[in-house]
């Protein structure tokens, strides 16, 4: 073991974006997930401002851009399938709630699990259950794996990171739920949404979602509710299905035929919305990145852009200080904390803007979104969205050999 030898734990987008850049600065990286191999599917996620930017240096802007959903931008129907609200993706400059270029979460993921190869060891279907750092390294057991002794450990598992747990204490501890709970799907129908990623909301405060996946017939779908904390077993979706078919059983729109849907989908996945904060991002060769130490939750459509630009920049601030963790690891929150602040503080409204839980709440949401690109509210939600580019990206120096790697794939 050297300190050029990391374990990063989590092969979701931050994981495979930092082990590519580590790999730039000449580091040694493992990679652990605990799904048997990259989580296909997934919902749209965002690539805008400084996100798109890492992207782009990565030299995969392209093929993001070959992958990218169509979509014509976000619209509000009643119970009648009737619109009365829409925000086209052009929108803001394309930087709107739906932005310009919308990939599925798992081709994201593909694409960059791609990029990372074939220097980058994987160990799939394993998980960290101990860490005991030293002076010079950390030891870690794994589920599956032999143990083993790296100079520094990334947790990029999400914002339920095992790596937190272990490190920094009980998730209790970081993470404020907002009091929304979402479940994402894919459906196979017919449901004709011409396009656009459609959102009907009820009282007491429930959503029912659906946006065109990138294949045929294949729709990304969505139900939320606001709720105080919920205590469930995540592993029995029977229950978690049953939960969900009693709060939508009398909303209108398509909620029916999306809980009939919802029963036989392959990825169904129930989650609290929660927001991460934690004072530090480190302890000792311990770091944290994207979602498991800065969650803003997808309220602010930031996460994609906080998790890209969070790995190029500890990547960076580790090759720049020759592996000096410490000097790194203070840069790297430096650098990163005035643009994770920005991305957290939700847009206006909140929880309550994204789901009312009154009807007249519902009709002044609408008309607040009818009026956003007119002034004063297309300054506010400018402003908003304008957080995703409000860093300066440090330029490490770095000579992407992106190309000549995935020619060696045959990509």
């Amino acid at each position: 073991m050297t300190d050029n030898e990391i374990l990063i734990c989590g092969a979701g987008i931050a994981g495979p974006a930092l082990a590519y850049w580590l790999r730039e600065g000449g580091f040694t990286v493992t990679i652990v997930e605990r799904a048997p191999a990259p989580r296909p599917g997934g919902q749209t996620v965002d690539l805008r401002g400084a996100g798109r930017t890492v992207i782009e240096r990565m030299g995969l802007m392209e093929r993001a851009r070959e992958q990218s959903v169509d979509q014509r931008g976000l619209a509000l129907v009643d119970a009648a399938g009737r619109v009365t609200a829409a925000l086209p993706a052009d929108s803001f400059g394309g930087e709107g709630i739906v932005s310009e270029i919308e990939i599925l979460r798992g081709d994201l993921a593909r694409l960059l699990y791609e990029a990372s190869l074939p220097d980058t060891e994987y160990l799939f279907d394993d998980t960290i259950t101990a860490m005991e750092q030293g002076a010079d390294g950390v030891t870690v057991t794994f589920e599956r794996a032999a143990p083993r002794r790296f100079g520094m450990v990334v947790g990029a598992d999400g914002p339920h990171s095992v790596v937190r747990a272990l490190a920094f204490g009980p998730e209790r501890e970081f993470v404020r739920p907002l009091g929304l709970y979402t479940a994402w799907f894919t459906a196979t129908d017919d449901l004709d949404l011409d396009g656009w990623y459609m959102m009907h909301n009820a009282p007491p405060g429930l959503v029912a979602s659906a946006r065109p996946g990138r294949l045929p017939g294949e729709i990304k779908a969505g139900l939320s509710f606001r709720s105080a904390p919920l205590a469930y077993d995540r592993r029995d979706i029977a229950a978690q299905h049953e939960l969900l078919a009693r709060r939508f059983a009398h909303v209108g729109w398509e909620a029916p035929r999306l809980l009939r849907a919802m029963r036989t989908a392959p990825d169904f996945f129930l989650d609290s919305m929660g927001q991460v904060r934690l004072d530090g991002w480190s302890r000792g060769r311990v770091a944290l990145l994207g979602d498991a130490g800065y969650c803003a939750t997808p309220l602010t459509g930031l996460g994609t852009s906080l998790a890209l630009v969070g790995a190029y920049v500890l990547a960076g601030e580790l090759t720049t200080a020759g592996g000096d963790h410490r000097t790194a690891l203070r840069r790297y929150d430096e650098v990163m904390r005035p643009y994770v602040d920005q991305a957290q503080r939700l847009p206006p409204g909140g929880a309550s803007g994204y789901a009312p839980t009154s009807r007249l709440g519902i009709r002044l949401r609408d008309l607040s979104m009818r009026q956003m690109t007119r002034r004063p509210m297309r300054n506010v939600l400018a402003a908003q969205f304008a957080k995703a580019g409000n860093i300066e990206l440090p330029a490490y120096g770095w000579g992407s050999q992106l190309p000549e790697r995935l020619q060696e794939f045959g990509v």
